[in-house]
């Protein structure tokens, strides 16, 4: 009995110890503790949205202020050296632009400005030389008028063939041109030659000095411009079949009615022939032939207006009445 109980009285060395007696204390927290989570937590990338609040102040920390970019916009920037080409090229734009100017001007002086002046200054030259004409001055023998019916009083009376004068000096007005188609008060002077510089560029037309003279038999034929330098002709293309074209001389007054136009290059000066583009032939009537520039503003070719001759007056019996306003003191 007493053997079994100091038996029981030792402690068994397969007993677990006692909980209180195996934990060893801690020691001090006086550094952080780190451990392998720490390292496993580092390695992983945080998720979106779940950035620390530090890292997003320091995003905030590192953007410019609006001030500080107003600021960078506003500084100065160095200027920027120009080659030698840059400064050609340069240079020839701001030629290009002064010249395109220029000949805007030009054309507005051209077309426009120096037009009016030269129709008013062939309106009054046509006055004066109508005004020269006052005393009757007829080539050859007077004509005596007779009727072509038996009723005077209601037919145009018949003069006669029409007087023809001689070929005047060159560069000279000799003649006055009404055309009511291109205007109630539309006259122009003629002269003589269609040289541009002395004659045309006047504003008036010119005639063709190795074409008839006004009335007589064969054909009439006289130039003007049709774009600038007083725009004579540009309303050539609108004329219309039987429109009168009156030629006044010192003898008195010529009617022509308009037949038709042709279209030609500027080297078919066929149009002036005695018997227009046909060369060679024997005229028997009397022709007018107006010649000048088309298209507008190009003058790649030439337009004709042809016109027959209808009958004469002499200054003695005063001018068509159809005329006889624009005329004025000139009969």
């Amino acid at each position: 009995m007493k053997s079994s109980s100091s038996s029981t009285q030792q402690p068994d060395s397969t007993q677990q110890p006692d909980a209180a007696q195996t934990v060893e204390p801690t020691p001090a927290a006086s550094t952080t503790p780190h451990s392998d989570l720490d390292d496993v937590a580092a390695s992983v990338p945080p998720a979106s949205g779940d950035e620390p609040a530090v890292a997003a102040g320091e995003a905030a920390s590192a953007r410019p202020s609006r001030s500080k970019t107003r600021a960078a916009k506003a500084a100065p920037r160095p200027p920027v050296k120009r080659t030698f080409a840059t400064k050609v090229v340069g240079v020839f734009g701001e030629l290009l632009i002064t010249a395109g100017v220029f000949v805007l001007l030009f054309l507005g002086w051209q077309l426009w400005w120096n037009s009016i002046v030269l129709t008013n200054e062939q309106t009054s030259d046509a006055s004066s030389l109508a005004d020269d004409w006052k005393l009757p001055v007829v080539t050859g023998t007077t004509p005596t008028p007779t009727p072509t019916t038996p009723d005077a009083a209601a037919a145009p009376v018949n003069y006669g063939d029409p007087a023809v004068m001689g070929s005047p000096s060159a560069g000279s007005d000799f003649a006055i041109l009404y055309v009511p188609r291109f205007g109630a008060d539309f006259k122009r002077t003629i002269s003589e030659g269609v040289d541009p510089h002395t004659v045309l560029n006047k504003g008036g037309a010119g005639h063709y000095e190795d074409t008839q003279m006004p009335g007589e038999v064969g054909n009439f034929a006289v130039a003007a411009h049709r774009d600038g330098w007083g725009s004579a002709f540009i309303k050539i293309n609108e004329l219309q079949i039987g429109d009168p074209i009156y030629v006044e001389t010192q003898d008195g007054w010529y009617t022509y009615r308009y037949r038709d136009t042709e279209y030609v290059t500027p080297y078919g000066v066929g149009v002036i022939d005695p018997v227009p583009q046909v060369e060679g032939a024997t005229a028997v009537d009397r022709l007018i032939t107006l010649t000048s520039c088309n298209p507008l503003y190009i003058a790649s070719e030439r337009i004709i207006a042809y016109g027959a001759f209808e009958s004469w007056q002499p200054r003695s019996a005063g001018p068509p009445a159809e005329i006889a306003s624009v005329v004025g003191s000139g009969n």
